[in-house]
Parts: structure tokens; sequence; C-alpha cells
């Protein structure tokens, strides 16, 4: 096995499942690296931001996105019609055959639809559901966020790609306002949909705003919409419909969505994502999505992943550990030449392999791989899982059931390569292009436990202490030395992160002693900001 030259190898502490306690008795269970293998399939198209399925041979169909680099500036040169990606691909991986046909061999609307870019998607069976996305739409004669939801039928239209027959029996669409939504995630609990995040989009884009040339109108969705699909097969409706409104969590498009399993439970959760309201930087905290509701985990900050890019989750059941992996892509955050974690408020295009670890008690710690990626790649990507991977219902995997000396994991596909890390503000089209290597994932046994993590410390200087913690009906916030003299806003919020009242506002000269008598016993949060950064404590209420 030839793995070339970008290669990555790494343990994740005891990577990934190093010494395990079972009973009392310690128990090997596998440690692996990881290894990047570029390799190339003639004529693979470059794409990003788009859709991706899996026959029932084990083909990719990719459909939608786009075929040019990174989105420009100017209005009349941003998401131009001439880089919608309007083929249908299917790819057989193994032996680099593709299949392709023209997405105009559909109806106007399914045609229209289908070449957009950010749609959110999700595989059950052999049924690839496909909503909204942005785009221009020549019956609207303008960009829009479509109002869509289509049904592919994997197994029939792997058929008729290679018997070369018609394709349009294995498209079905609906129409419904609910589903104009882009750069959000769709995922599943058992027959329930659930859509979360993103934003409404229609009108040419403009960085300068409405005001400033062509209109547009832009709304966060702010909500996880549930619903569930009736269909006999030929009609289908959207049934059971509801939305979860919170404006201030749920704020957030193009980040990342990953399944999760920890302590018997499986969800989804929401990582950073852009943008705030007052200002053009991402979250830092994330949000776990269960079949029940969802929960804002406002202890925990991810510094070096904020954005739509490739990553691997991945369980272990006999530690009961999560871990999460993301490759490159674009974050305010990133370790330079001197390994100093330095903050870029541009939010440029990275070269960082980062993990996050959730333990067995489901604390979260953020890793730095040693090695990075071998450009700024990976922003808009997507990891397609190899077939041979063992995976939950929920599409983890399953680490602690390998045993191979090598697993192929899966494949980083297309995305956006970068020519520089911040290209945003002198893009003309030419600094970026939509990436054609294709990046073979591998878990490796090592012969030896080289290499090794970076956990991520706080890049904030300042600290704050709370105390009594648990407290009764008085609590003194003290600050660090560093804090002297900095503006901050501190403000006590639910478990939902919604703001109880505000605590203080100003330069921070003394510690503050306040009055939580009249609050309900139960958790809070302490959440103390200065500029961006910011620290959160829990706060327990007898």
């Amino acid at each position: 096995m030839n793995f070339l030259t970008y290669y990555f190898r790494f343990i994740f502490l005891t990577f990934i499942l190093g010494l395990s306690s079972l009973n009392g008795t310690a128990q090997q269970v596998g440690t692996y690296n990881v290894l990047l293998e570029p390799f190339t399939i003639p004529n693979m198209p470059g794409l990003q931001s788009y859709v991706w399925g899996i026959t029932p041979s084990g083909y990719w169909v990719l459909i939608g996105g786009r075929t040019d680099g990174l989105h420009r500036r100017q209005p009349n040169s941003a998401f131009l019609a001439s880089g919608n990606n309007t083929i249908i691909y299917m790819i057989d991986s193994e032996e680099g055959l593709i299949w392709q046909r023209p997405l105009s061999e559909l109806s106007a609307s399914l045609n229209e639809q289908l070449q957009s870019t950010n749609m959110e998607f999700y595989q059950n069976g052999n049924n690839l559901y496909i909503i909204g996305g942005y785009g221009f739409s020549a019956t609207a004669n303008d960009h829009i966020t479509h109002p869509n939801l289509t049904i592919v039928d994997l197994s029939g239209l792997e058929q008729a790609l290679i018997n070369n027959q018609p394709i349009t029996n294995y498209f079905r669409q609906i129409t419904d306002q609910r589903m104009a939504v882009t750069g959000g995630h769709l995922g599943m609990f058992g027959d329930e949909f659930v859509l979360v995040c993103g934003q409404r989009f229609d009108g040419r884009y403009n960085p300068h705003g409405p005001t400033h040339g062509p209109g547009f109108s832009q709304q966060y969705t702010n909500s996880i919409r549930r619903f569930s699909i009736q269909d006999d097969g030929t009609i289908f409706s959207i049934q059971n419909y509801i939305a979860t409104v919170d404006t201030v969590n749920l704020h957030r498009r193009d980040y990342n969505l990953t399944p999760f399993v920890h302590s018997g439970q499986e969800g989804y959760t929401i990582w950073t994502g852009v943008f705030q309201y007052d200002q053009d930087l991402p979250y830092l905290n994330t949000v776990d999505v269960t079949s029940s509701g969802y929960q804002v985990n406002n202890g925990f900050n991810q510094y070096l992943s904020h954005y739509h890019s490739a990553k691997l989750p991945l369980y272990d059941s006999v530690n009961n550990e999560m871990y999460t992996i993301f490759f490159g892509g674009i974050s305010q955050y990133y370790y330079n030449t001197s390994n100093i974690l330095v903050q870029d408020d541009n939010v440029p295009f990275v070269k960082t392999v980062s993990m996050v670890k959730r333990n067995a008690l489901g604390t979260m710690t953020e890793y730095r791989m040693p090695v990075e990626m071998p450009g700024y790649l990976g922003a808009s990507a997507e990891f397609i899982p190899a077939n041979t991977l063992p995976m939950y219902i929920n599409k983890v995997a399953k680490l602690h059931t390998l045993n191979a000396d090598t697993v192929l994991a899966g494949y980083i596909v297309g995305g956006i390569n970068s020519s520089a890390a911040n290209i945003f503000f002198i893009n003309d089209g030419t600094q970026s292009f939509a990436e054609t290597t294709i990046y073979k994932v591998w878990l490796a046994r090592p012969e030896t436990h080289a290499g090794g993590l970076t956990e991520v410390q706080d890049p904030n200087k300042w600290k704050f202490d709370i105390s009594p913690n648990p407290a009764l009906n008085w609590v003194c916030i003290q600050g660090t030395e560093q804090a002297v003299n900095r503006d901050f806003e501190i403000s006590l919020t639910d478990t939902k992160g919604r703001k109880i009242k505000q605590l203080y506002s100003g330069k921070w000269n003394q510690p503050l002693f306040t009055d939580i008598s009249e609050l309900p016993s139960g958790l809070y949060y302490v959440v103390i900001r200065s500029g961006q950064a910011m620290q959160v404590e829990k706060l327990i209420k007898e």
C-alpha cells in the first residue's frame, strides 16, 4: 500500500482506544493512526457544497453544488449560474468509472433546485431526501432559496444511469415554503426528520447590504424543524411539522452537523457556524440535538473549525468516548509556524486537522493534530464513508469493532482549494477552485505510538472565578489581574442560553457580588464576554 506524500499520524491520546478499564481489567482494544492518501479518478468533477448519496452497489451519486471556488464579493459576479453543477454524476471509486446525465432531462423545477448550492440532504435506505438550496432560478429570473423537498430513488437511478435509460421516474418533488432553507443540515430520529438551522436568502448576494446595490432578503431560520413524511411510493407529503425557535443559539448557517453516540443516546452536534448578530464572526459554542429536544453546550468553545468542512465521527463503546475529526476548512483561530494559537477575525482558510473528544462524563476537549492538510483544503468538502466501515444507523463509525491492521475509513471529496488563507477581499475568481483530488482516509495500526496531540488552551489570558458554587443566596465573581480595565459583559442564562439577567457591563476593576436568592434551584450559566472572547461557567443554585 502506497500512502504517498500526504500522511497523517496521530494518537488520540490513547488514540481512540488505548488501554481501557472493563470490570477492573485493562483491555487492549486497538490503537490506530490516521493516514491520508491522495488519488485521482480520470475526469473527476471538481465540486463544492454539493449533495451526495450511495447507491446499493456502493457508487457515489453527486448532485448540485458549484464547480468554481469561493464565491466572489461583487454582486454581479457572485454565484453565477455558469458555476452551477448541472450534471448528475455517479462514481465507482474502486474502478474509477463515472456515469453522468444532465439535469436538463428533468422538469424545470427539479432542474433548478438540483443545480443549487448548499442544499440540505439525508439518505435513508435507498431514498435521498434533498431540501432547499440557493441559486439562480430562470423561472423566477432571480437568485432564490428553493422551496422544495425532493426524493431521489438511488436504486432506480443507479440502474438508469448504467443502462442509459430515462431518469425522470426516480425523482419526485413537492413545493413547501417551510423547506426554503439553505446552509443548514438534515438528520433523522427514527421516522422523524430534523431540519437544523440555516437561512432563507433571496436575491443577489451583496456583502455591502441591500441598500448599496442589488437587493436581497436574508432570514435565518433560528430553528430546529421536525416533521415526518407520508409516502405511498408515488405521492408524498409533510406531516407532524413543528418548529422550535431559539434566536440566541440556533442563529447559524454553513456550520458542521455531525451525529454522535454517547451513554446510550444518539443525537447530533451543531458545531459553531456563522454569523453573530453584531459582528461577522463565528459562534464558538455548540448545541446538541436529540429526539426529545436540544441542549446548549455553553461550557465548551470550539476554536479550530468554524465552517462546513469534511468531518469523521467515531465512537468507542468500550470507553464511552465520542471523537469527531475535522479536516481543514475555515476558522477564526489557527496555529502559526511557532505553534502559537492565532486569532484572525478575517476567518481565513486553514490547514488545520483537529479533533474534539467527548469523554465518558460528557466533557468535551479540543485537540490539534500534529500535522496539517497539504493545502488550504476541506471547506465545503464532504467525507464519504467507505462501504466496509461498520457504522451505527445514525452514521457514526463503530471504532471499537475495528481489528484489522489497516482500515479504509472513507474519502474526502471535493471542496474549495484556496491559494492562500485570506482571499475573500481580493477574490476575482482565480484564487481558488473546486478540488478534484480525492483523499482516502485510512486507519492504520502503528508499530509504535508516534506523534501526539496538542490540547487547545483557551486563548484568553483573563479568567474569572465564581464562588461559592453551588450557591444559595449570593455569589462572588472575581477576575484575574489580566481582566482589570478590560470591558466586559457578564450575564446569567438558563441551560438553553436564554438570558435571565444582566450582571455587569463596563470596565472591570473589583469583585462583583450578586444576589441570586430569588432564582429557582437548578443549573445556570454565567457568560462572560470581552469582545469575541468568552468564558462560560456553570452555576448551581441550591
